[in-house]
């Protein structure tokens, strides 16, 4: 298991982090990097439009949503770690569906979008050096630090991950 300090985060975080088996964030990211794309790709295009209920979102809205949750987090985690001590306002995850055109989007482009972020975000947390993985701001009213951000990042995908698996296919 990770070396997360839980007492440094949010408890609404808790979980997400729990999702992921790993002990450093490397190995987390190297773990996650294609776990949810190769999901993803076998999902066949007809079934993108699909809810599991008529409140919820679609498998399109649900990975513009992994997309979007996993850019902001990276902001966050960029800003905490240049040592910028503005507060991180929080966000709507359901205004952002409800704004996303997610419907108007195919399958591949959202794919390749949810790649070339995962790879951002490898990317961003593999030039923060320990220090910088350590360092703490606030974000959504709520002290956190940047390590633990690239967890819940991972953890949220595999969240929606099991949500795919379980509700959607």
């Amino acid at each position: 298991m990770q070396k997360i300090n839980f007492e440094r985060i949010p408890d609404f975080y808790h979980n997400y982090i729990k999702n992921v088996a790993a002990d450093n964030i490397s190995a987390a990211f190297g773990n996650h990097l294609n776990d949810l794309v190769n999901l993803l790709q076998g999902i066949d295009e007809d079934k993108w439009d699909y809810r599991y209920a008529s409140d919820k979102w679609s498998i399109k809205e649900l990975v513009q949503h992994i997309i979007d949750t996993e850019r902001i987090f990276n902001y966050r985690a960029l800003c905490i770690a240049r040592k910028d001590s503005t507060p991180l306002p929080g966000f709507d995850e359901k205004w952002y569906a409800a704004n996303s055109k997610a419907d108007k989007r195919t399958k591949a482009d959202l794919i390749k979008e949810l790649k070339l972020v995962q790879q951002s975000t490898v990317a961003l947390f593999g030039s923060f050096d320990e220090q910088q993985l350590q360092c703490e701001g606030n974000a959504n009213g709520r002290s956190i630090y940047v390590e633990a951000i690239g967890y819940i990042i991972i953890g949220h995908a595999l969240h929606h991950k099991k949500v795919l698996e379980e509700r959607y296919l």
